[in-house]
This record gives structure tokens, C-alpha cells and sequence, in this order.
């Protein structure tokens, strides 16, 4: 990536596992477009005021040449999002098939 990725915790004690995470996922997808400017990601307890049971919130900011792609997982009632980890690996999923999708259309372009 050109641009240092950003991981910001919002409502909750930063996690330096959660954070290396995170970070070599990101750097994973780099293989599907090696153009992306920069990598924003925010996570956050869907509920402040529990301990236990929250579901975890995540927002991935992708730039490319052109674009932002924004990836927001709201886990709604899945509560395998109870697991940041899990929560951050669906987010990811997603942002990688939306980079296939937009290296795709750049492809096509060209």
C-alpha cells in the first residue's frame, strides 16, 4: 500500500492482536490490486453498555485510483459477530470481492 493502513478502535480498548489482525489481512489484499492508496479500518461494539454479547461493528475505507470502496459490517443478528475476529473476517471478505470487482472493471476498461 502506498498509504500507511489506519485501525481505530471506537468504544473499546485497543487490541494489539486484534490490530495485527487486521493488518496482515489487510496486506492480503494487496494480491487481489496492488493500487490501493490507503486502508482505513474502524471497529466498535454495537452496544457501549455490555460486557458480553456485543456484536462488533466494523468499517473498512478502501482507496483506489479514482474510488473510495467502503465495506460497513453491521452485524445486525449475526452473532458470530460476537467474535471481533470473526466480524473482521467477513468485513474482509467482503472488501476482497469488492476489489476483485473493481480491478475487474479496470481491467476492462483498459
Amino acid at each position: 500500500m502506498e498509504l500507511p493502513l489506519q485501525v481505530t478502535f471506537r468504544d473499546m480498548d485497543p487490541s494489539a492482536a486484534l490490530e495485527n489482525e487486521i493488518r496482515e489481512r489487510a496486506g492480503r489484499l494487496e494480491r487481489f490490486f496492488d493500487r490501493i492508496t490507503s486502508c482505513r479500518v474502524m471497529v466498535e461494539p454495537s452496544h457501549k453498555r455490555h460486557h458480553k454479547g456485543n456484536l462488533y461493528h466494523i468499517r473498512i475505507e478502501l482507496g483506489v485510483p479514482g474510488k473510495e470502496l467502503v465495506v460497513s459490517r453491521d452485524p445486525q443478528d449475526d452473532h458470530s459477530h460476537e467474535d471481533a475476529y470473526v466480524a473482521v473476517k467477513d468485513a474482509f471478505e467482503t472488501a476482497k470481492r469488492r476489489l476483485e470487482d473493481y480491478a475487474g472493471r479496470q481491467a476492462e476498461v483498459r
